[in-house]
């Protein structure tokens, strides 16, 4: 290579979020220069992540309520299909008065 020339190596990144890295280097000096490129653009801000954090843990306890009202009810129902189950079959039906059993079939009626 002619005296005075530069001999310049350049190295680019690219990581799994698609941000560039560049690096430069200057063989005959040995200087380094680098620079990172983000696309920013689509992306969430930080303030953005807070917030959307901050409205999750707020609603945390309403939605830990939901669930819990959810399974409570899936619960019941299960209990009254069984019971209805029970109260139908051969070895049960003969042994429960048939009052008692209307009342019960009353009582477990999804509506």
């Amino acid at each position: 290579m002619p005296r005075g020339q530069p001999q310049i190596d350049v190295t680019f990144d690219i990581d799994a979020n698609g941000i560039l890295n560049v690096s430069a280097i200057e063989k005959s000096t040995g200087k380094e220069n680098k620079i990172t490129i983000t696309n920013d653009k689509g992306r969430l801000s930080q303030d953005e992540i807070e917030r959307m954090v901050a409205e999750a843990e707020k609603y945390k306890a309403e939605d830990d309520a939901n669930k819990n009202r959810i399974e409570s009810k899936n619960g019941l129902e299960n209990y009254c299909y069984s019971l209805k189950s029970s109260i139908s079959s051969d070895e049960v039906k003969d042994k429960i008065p048939e009052d008692d059993k209307k009342a019960l079939e009353d009582a477990i009626e999804v509506k």
